[in-house]
């Protein structure tokens, strides 16, 4: 059913908040997109007023055509994620607010603290690039055809993405 997230979250997604959180935020992002660069201080206060009620799932879909350095980014936070640090690189590639060149990104990566010749290692091998795919893919069979695409609950989120709708999808109201 494309309208539903396929798969559900599972352990190898990348997730903020309790496992057994009443309401669930899944988010199809590209770090060079502009609306999901907007979007992430939408985000940050939903997730602060929902704070313990909310799990908030973060999913890959690099818009390659339009968005050419989306898809190094992807594999760079991938590239994060195996240092135990996908979430301050998350933030540190949407604080970039598009620009995304190798340089940039390895820039982000020093300033929170990874091994940036370990992550451009990765990037130069894709060791990441079948879990963006992967992602991708996902992304793909769920319908999903732009950034950002948001599922609520497992459902599409077809609205707007602003706090006071997020919120009341996310609440039933």
């Amino acid at each position: 059913m494309p309208d539903r997230l396929d798969p559900p979250l599972g352990p190898g997604d990348h997730v903020q908040g309790p496992a057994d959180a009443p309401l669930e935020l899944v988010m199809y992002g590209d770090f060079q997109c502009p609306f999901c660069t907007a979007a992430q201080p939408i985000l940050t206060r939903v997730r602060q007023r929902l704070d313990g009620r909310l799990r908030f799932g973060f999913r890959h879909f690099p818009l390659r055509e339009r968005h050419p350095d989306a898809e190094r980014a992807a594999q760079a936070s991938e590239a994060a994620a195996a240092q135990d640090a996908f979430w301050p690189m998350h933030d540190a590639l949407y604080g970039l607010r598009g620009r995304l060149g190798l340089e940039d990104i390895l820039g982000a990566a020093r300033d929170i603290g990874l091994d940036a010749d370990r992550v451009r290692a990765d990037l130069d091998a894709g060791t990441y690039a079948e879990r963006v795919r992967r992602d991708v893919e996902s992304a793909l069979a769920t319908g999903v055809g732009g950034t950002p695409t948001f599922f609520v609950g497992g459902v599409r989120h077809e609205g707007a993405f602003d706090v006071q709708s997020l919120m009341a999808a996310l609440e039933g109201g």
